[in-house]
């Protein structure tokens, strides 16, 4: 299994988003995206994600999996991951060896790959905002996140909202806006 156990964390803060060896685009659209496939893989909702010196936590609700007690079989239990920077390279490179070999790119009709597609939407965002110390979470397919940037001459946090009618919209214009920058949430502080 990708990921391992959090324990505790003494780290410092992060200037910038580290780059990721062999990535063809070295940003946060590639790297959320790629989280978000994976939160997708293991079937996670209620998304908390933050940004560590050298990784990320990924916590989500998921069904409880295997076990003898048929009591607990198909419960929601919570899942915590810290994804080192070497295991959301390999997340990177995984998506990447699968595009262009199905349709990742537009919405399933179960939505069954919607944190991918709505987290490539926030990283691009972020990269818009050009912020960091990135910290987001999800519930019922909305977005809240708390970035870090230089806004004029002071650096403060930012907060930020997108909905799940707003993300679904985004998902299905994003096809047509390739190119063009992240639109601004609802909710920009």
């Amino acid at each position: 299994m990708l990921g391992r156990p959090v324990g505790k964390w003494s780290g410092g803060t992060a200037e910038a988003m580290r780059i990721y060896d062999g990535s063809p685009r070295q940003d946060w659209e590639e790297v959320l995206r790629s989280i978000g496939a994976f939160a997708d893989q293991e079937h996670l909702k209620d998304l908390l994600l933050l940004e560590l010196e050298g990784g990320f936590v990924l916590q989500g609700l998921g069904l409880q999996s295997g076990g003898a007690d048929s009591d607990s079989f198909g419960a929601t239990v919570k899942r915590t991951y810290e994804l080192t920077d070497e295991q959301v390279a390999e997340l990177m490179d995984a998506s990447s060896a699968k595009r262009g070999s199905a349709d990742r790119d537009v919405p399933h009709p179960d939505l069954t790959n919607y944190s991918e597609l709505a987290m490539r939407i926030i990283g691009a965002y972020i990269d818009n905002q050009k912020a960091h110390d990135v910290f987001l979470f999800e519930q019922d397919g909305s977005f809240v996140l708390r970035l870090f940037g230089v806004s004029g001459s002071r650096s403060a946090h930012q907060l930020s909202e997108f909905t799940r009618d707003e993300i679904l919209a985004m998902i299905q214009a994003a096809p047509e806006q390739r190119q063009q920058p992240a639109p601004e949430p609802s909710g920009a502080q």
